[in-house]
């Protein structure tokens, strides 16, 4: 299991036990972690209804020492050291923003949307490994937008929210590659020239039609990029669910080139001016289903691509990509994260960041019960023998299954949340399994309760 902190009682301390904090407000913090994991999804009300351990979290986030910052600061040092210490050759950083919508709560936020209600623009940046295991949250920006009309805030949106995050990754140590994934909202100039500048790797996928050189002439870069001819033999890519669209099987062709990006004419960030040597990568898809938009990525990085393996694996990081928007359903359907009732910038600050890692947690939770790798491991292997008892025995009328699956249990929670299991239903879904997790720690609780005790009367 990639997180046995989430089923073995350590999660509060290893997340947040060395948050900056004086010690009795770090041992509460720690012990609200915990409580948020058990119960993650609706109200701070439905996450802690104990009203003294609810009055308790608000005090917490009340005090001004308990910030955004302090909130996050041990679990973002313990992902970089995971960063560092992975087995793996490469570690992956994939950057997105999300909207974060708090317009009932007068709370003193900026504008988002088109200016009617508001909240925070967040900027997570997720450590995985190419194999799309979670190493956890590896920076995290709370911005809000300036009231309109009034002086622009540093840091400011766009280039300057995504260069500080990259800028908030340490370097990797030798012998390893850490990779900044983005989509075409990354695909800033003020962004390129950082990673140049500072030998910084990264795949982002190309929004901008740029002016550039291709061997000796000057075009632009999506013309170009489109009149290349394929250079190797046609491959399946699994294209991701999206709204109204499901998940499907994708035959594309690739080719690739060295372009030299122009600077722009007028700056509008923190860039140097200068030329930017990248490799361009497009994957499309020649001929779609009826009634399906063709498939087209147009990756711009600066790792180099000499062969067709290359090439490939520079598809295969940004692919990668998508496990931070999957973070995002989970902030917002798992924890809940936009239910919070607090009424100022700062105790919502604070609160976004317990919840933020609880969401890293339940993420890598879900998702093994998904990988193939994962799914058909022994359940106990992954959470205690006790909840594959209890859960097993709700589910068989009495009978318990020792020898579940981690992917069988995990459609057993989901049931118990509401899901059906029907084949046509796929996984379940981000509401019904943490509904399923919050019933299923009641039920622990009550068999914890029912079970005689030793040496008692």
């Amino acid at each position: 299991m990639r997180f046995p902190e989430a089923f073995d009682g350590s999660f509060g301390q290893l997340h947040f036990g060395d948050a900056p904090l004086e010690p009795r407000r770090q041992r509460r913090l720690v012990r609200l972690a915990d409580q948020l994991l058990a119960r993650p999804h609706g109200t701070l009300p439905d996450k802690l209804p104990d009203p003294h351990q609810l009055d308790a979290a608000y005090r917490l986030f009340k005090a001004d020492q308990v910030s955004h910052a302090a909130t996050r600061a041990t679990h973002v040092a313990l992902t970089h050291r995971r960063m560092a210490e992975s087995p793996h050759e490469v570690v992956l950083v994939a950057h997105d923003d999300v909207v974060l919508d708090y317009s009932s709560l007068q709370a003193g936020l900026g504008p988002i949307g088109n200016g009617n209600g508001t909240g925070f623009l967040g900027h997570n940046s997720l450590a995985v490994t190419p194999d799309r295991q979670v190493l956890g949250l590896a920076w995290q920006i709370l911005y809000c937008h300036p009231p309109r009309g009034g002086a622009r805030q540093r840091p400011g949106p766009a280039g300057a929210l995504w260069r500080d995050a990259i800028a908030a990754i340490p370097a990797p140590p030798a012998g390893k590659r850490f990779v900044h994934l983005a989509d075409r909202s990354g695909d800033i100039t003020e962004v390129l020239d950082y990673a140049a500048e500072h030998g910084l790797a990264h795949v982002i996928r190309s929004q901008h039609d740029r002016s550039c050189t291709v061997a000796t002439e000057v075009t632009k870069l999506h013309a170009a990029a489109r009149s290349w001819e394929p250079m190797a033999a046609a491959r399946t890519l699994q294209v991701a669910s999206q709204k109204n669209r499901p998940a499907r099987p994708a035959t594309v062709q690739i080719a690739w080139q060295q372009v030299e990006l122009e600077p722009p004419a007028n700056s509008r960030g923190r860039e140097r001016g200068v030329p930017l040597t990248v490799w361009v990568v497009r994957v499309w898809e020649p001929s779609p289903p009826a009634g399906v938009e063709a498939l087209e990525w147009l990756l711009l990085t600066n790792v180099a691509v000499a062969t067709v393996a290359d090439a490939w694996e520079r598809v295969g990081w940004y692919a990668c990509r998508m496990v931070v928007e999957e973070y995002h359903k989970g902030m917002k359907t798992g924890v809940s994260i936009e239910s919070l009732q607090l009424t100022t910038r700062g105790r919502l600050e604070a609160a976004i960041g317990v919840l933020s890692v609880v969401a890293v947690i339940l993420l890598a939770v879900r998702d093994a019960g998904r990988d193939p790798a994962t799914a058909g491991e022994r359940a106990t292997g992954l959470v205690p023998p006790g909840w594959v008892e209890v859960l097993s025995r709700w589910r068989y009328r009495g009978e318990a299954r020792p020898d579940w699956s981690v992917g069988e249990f995990l459609m057993a929670l989901g049931r118990l949340g509401g899901h059906q299991n029907r084949p046509s239903d796929g996984a379940p879904g981000w509401l019904t399994l943490w509904r399923g997790w919050a019933k299923l720690q009641s039920m622990l609780a009550g068999a914890a309760l029912a079970a005689p005790r030793s040496g008692g009367r």
